[in-house]
């Protein structure tokens, strides 16, 4: 990588614009960039070559009122209850430190074991519903009850038929179980078992991994790849591998955890920039070419950007045309998790770098996930083959995680394949653009019914603001008595002002489906008054007034 520090002596042009709250264009909210860039010596008019739309609305002052009153008297509450456990005159179910440890430090965090016992208990019954069937459009739930407020449950032994699965990240539809469908994933199967019982580097690479590489490699343009058993691992063990100390990393303030733990464990400083904000990191990245590393100033051995392609909580899309334009300006890397775009976003299901009608040789380091689109597990880097060589030798992955079982391997391969039209079918085209269809009705539906949700026009992951806490459980237990499970998120996992549901989106979503919930979902909405939109503009604030950004190569 180039010094830096070089940049700093140049020449910076920047092209000041007054902000507006939305361009005539559409292309932005807030931040605009009206400048194109040149590439290939053609100038493109605008980064964006078709309109970018997120909505990020801000709810009325009396829903964040009543949102916080909501956690003030359940905190209120809360302390009681403990009150009462402390002198004997409540069950305490809760593990406590033992009476011979009472004088040491704490083995468990007081708050957080506060939160969990008096208010997440009051509506665990929420999460970790045990399903019984593949987890399609639909699928079948193992009925449970608790007779002590949620502490614990029992089963009934009867099973709910036919729920509406709007939770599941199966975006193209390929968890499913059609024999033949699968007649391929059974073959190797009896081939090969199903484990390997070794690492890649030892006695764990097979065939079938070379094959499924290749074919990653072709399906995303790219000089290769290398495969992963667990998605989460893809980022966490290989982050470490390319950054250190005396490196730099730039994260977006919404990463998933896996990026973020990736981060910590690599031990490169790390600083964190507003999320999807354009001016927020071209500030980090401009003060880290000044200023360098802290005391000794010198420059950075590297610096290298983390995004994702999708927020899973945010339903937004990275923007990928500006943060290549800084990338490319400031001479750092760009690591792009596509763990919910690739199979989901662009004409053919080659996520963000194709929505977007880039070049893969724009981003230094792609990653990405088969646990979603492809209906399979593992994950995925790929990029130019030297950068894929340094990982067969130093990912932690690689040296000591099991490899990827075959059957899955396979799964992999046969859904990438449908994809990519190599089965002899346009079955997986027909995916794509349906589950397009199915997105942009069911955002423009629930636009219509006056509901707040996050995120991009063209995401599957559909947020629905629900706010207070009080709503979260009522909102979950009244639509799985519709039938249709979803899955509802609240503090520590969103900001405590904005509990969500949270829809994905799937091919195999019939219009039938779709509407069975949206009509749910509008008697529902009025029913806990979870309609707030007045169709105003995001709340996410910008950094600066101005738009400063390079749009040179």
């Amino acid at each position: 990588m180039a010094n830096p520090s070089a940049v700093c002596n140049g020449h910076l042009h920047h092209h000041h614009q007054k902000q507006n709250n939305l361009l005539k264009s559409g292309i932005y909210k807030k931040n605009g960039i009206t400048k194109g860039i040149k590439k290939n010596g053609i100038s493109n008019g605008t980064l964006y070559k078709k309109k970018f739309v997120e909505h990020f609305e801000q709810a009325p002052m009396y829903v964040a009122v009543f949102t916080f009153l909501g956690f003030g008297v359940g905190t209120i509450f809360g302390y009681l209850r403990d009150f009462m456990r402390a002198w004997g005159l409540e069950k305490r179910n809760v593990a406590t430190e033992r009476e011979q440890q009472k004088d040491f430090v704490p083995l468990y965090q007081d708050f957080e074991n506060f939160y969990t016992r008096n208010l997440y208990m009051r509506i665990r019954d929420n999460w970790n519903r045990p399903i019984c069937s593949v987890p399609g459009p639909q699928f079948d739930l193992m009925e449970r009850v608790t007779d002590d407020y949620n502490w614990t449950f029992r089963f009934t032994g009867r099973i709910i038929k036919n729920v509406i699965n709007m939770g599941s990240y199966n975006y193209l539809g390929f968890a499913e179980t059609d024999v033949n469908a699968l007649k391929t994933v059974t073959i190797e199967l009896q081939k090969y078992g199903t484990g390997i019982c070794s690492t890649r580097q030892e006695m764990g690479t097979l065939d079938k991994h070379v094959e499924l590489e290749k074919l990653v490699a072709k399906f995303l343009g790219v000089e290769d790849a290398m495969v992963f058993g667990m998605g989460f691992a893809t980022n966490s063990m290989n982050i470490p591998a390319l950054v250190g100390k005396g490196c730099l990393i730039l994260s977006d303030e919404l990463n998933h955890t896996s990026l973020v733990l990736g981060a910590r464990l690599s031990g490169a400083t790390i600083r964190i920039f507003k999320h999807n904000n354009i001016q927020s990191l071209e500030k980090l990245l401009r003060d880290a070419i000044i200023y360098g590393q802290p005391r000794s100033r010198r420059a950075w051995r590297k610096i290298i950007i983390l995004v994702e392609g999708i927020y899973s909580m945010e339903g937004s899309i990275v923007r990928l045309p500006e943060i290549v334009s800084l990338k490319k300006k400031y001479k750092a890397y760009l690591y792009l998790d596509e763990a919910h775009s690739i199979g989901a976003v662009g004409a053919t299901g080659r996520g963000v770098v194709e929505y977007f009608g880039m070049s893969p040789d724009d981003v230094d380091v792609l990653m990405g996930t088969f646990t979603k689109s492809f209906g399979a597990a593992g994950g995925y880097i790929a990029g130019k083959k030297d950068l894929v060589d340094f990982l067969r030798t130093h990912s932690h992955s690689a040296v000591y995680a099991t490899s990827m079982c075959p059957p899955v391997a396979e799964q992999i391969i046969r859904a990438m394949k449908c994809v990519m039209g190599l089965d002899g079918t346009t079955q997986g085209l027909q995916r794509v653009r349906q589950l397009g269809k199915n997105t942009r009705y069911f955002r423009r539906r629930l636009h219509e019914m006056g509901f707040i949700i996050y995120g991009n026009d063209d995401s599957p992951v559909v947020p629905l603001l629900l706010y207070m806490p009080g709503k979260i459980g009522a909102f979950a237990r009244r639509m799985l008595e519709k039938n249709i499970g979803v899955v509802v998120v609240g503090f520590p996992a969103t900001p405590i002002t904005e509990s969500r549901a949270r829809f994905c989106v799937s091919a195999a979503h019939t219009r039938e489906m779709l509407d069975t919930v949206l009509s749910a979902l509008d008697e529902l909405g009025d029913f806990l008054h979870l309609k707030y939109s007045r169709y105003s503009k995001s709340s996410h604030p910008e950094l600066y007034e101005e738009t400063r950004l390079e749009l040179e190569d």
